[in-house]
């Protein structure tokens, strides 16, 4: 593979889209109205989502080279294709440009922007080897965007946004967990203190459904403050099943192999879910 293919891969770019498109999600909740006189801003927005999780994803394989040689040696740096240094400046160039289009939206945007990066860094430097703790703060990085959006738009975090980033932060928090069951084997050796060491799988594999299953139960919340409309019922079912699945799936079967299935699995749900509340702003 090309050394542009490495740093490409390095982004994990289906992250880096998907978190660009939170943040349209969170426009689009906030004031669906306000889109077409704000496509500047919007388009910001995605870059800034896009350009700091590629900074985060760049970040974290530093930081994680050494377990990714165990967990996963065909990552670019532990696979020699990319440098650990060589990571860290393209993570700083990506990070530039994030913060740059922040500031291009907004002084609030670039202040969201930057606790959206420390909370990443914290987590990375210092949160990962707490286990849930880190997990927690994962979560929070992955719930900003849709915060981000609703103040890129309309300058306030709207209530529609606020329930829509805690759903995303709960079933995400599953999803973390989820993997600390498939990376059991690397965080043993480098005594990263996740669920699965501390607890055993099947322990946690129960508390990651918990968060799946938190999440199901609080996704009928916007409909029935009629945030959104008629039409985000059939893709929320359809996410809310897939998650029930999932969970079961994740409590029969707790083996890495199967861990790694349902982690898969679990971020189509989330895509479906950001389709069903954008397709549910429409009124």
């Amino acid at each position: 593979m090309s050394r542009s293919g490495s740093y490409f891969r390095l982004m994990r770019p289906v992250n880096c889209i998907m978190m660009g498109f939170a943040v349209v999600v969170g426009a689009a909740l906030a004031s669906l109205s306000a889109l077409i006189s704000s496509l500047p801003n919007l388009a910001y927005g995605f870059a800034t989502g896009f350009m700091l999780t590629a900074a985060s994803m760049a970040i974290n394989d530093y930081y994680d080279r050494e377990i990714d040689a165990v967990n996963e040696p065909n990552r670019p740096i532990p696979s020699g294709a990319v440098k650990p240094k060589e990571a860290l400046a393209f993570a700083s160039v990506l990070t530039a440009i994030g913060f740059s289009t922040a500031y291009l939206t907004s002084i609030s945007c670039l202040l969201t922007a930057v606790i959206a990066w420390l909370l990443f860094v914290t987590y990375t430097t210092v949160g990962k080897r707490s286990g849930l703790p880190g997990n927690f703060l994962v979560s929070a990085c992955v719930a900003i965007p849709f915060v981000y959006g609703s103040v890129a738009i309309v300058n306030e975090v709207r209530l529609a946004v606020l329930i829509f980033a805690l759903i995303a932060f709960l079933s995400n928090t599953g999803r973390e967990v989820t993997k600390g069951i498939v990376d059991v084997r690397g965080d043993k050796t480098k005594n990263v203190k996740t669920l699965a060491v501390r607890c055993g799988e099947k322990r946690a594999a129960v508390v990651a459904a918990v968060f799946y299953l938190s999440s199901v139960l609080l996704s009928p919340t916007p409909l029935f403050l009629s945030l959104v409309s008629f039409w985000f019922i059939p893709l929320v079912v359809l996410t809310d099943i897939g998650l029930v699945a999932s969970s079961i799936m994740l409590v029969r079967d707790y083996s890495g192999g199967n861990a790694r299935r349902v982690k898969k699995t679990v971020l189509l749900w989330f895509i479906i879910g950001l389709l069903a509340f954008v397709v549910g702003a429409l009124r």
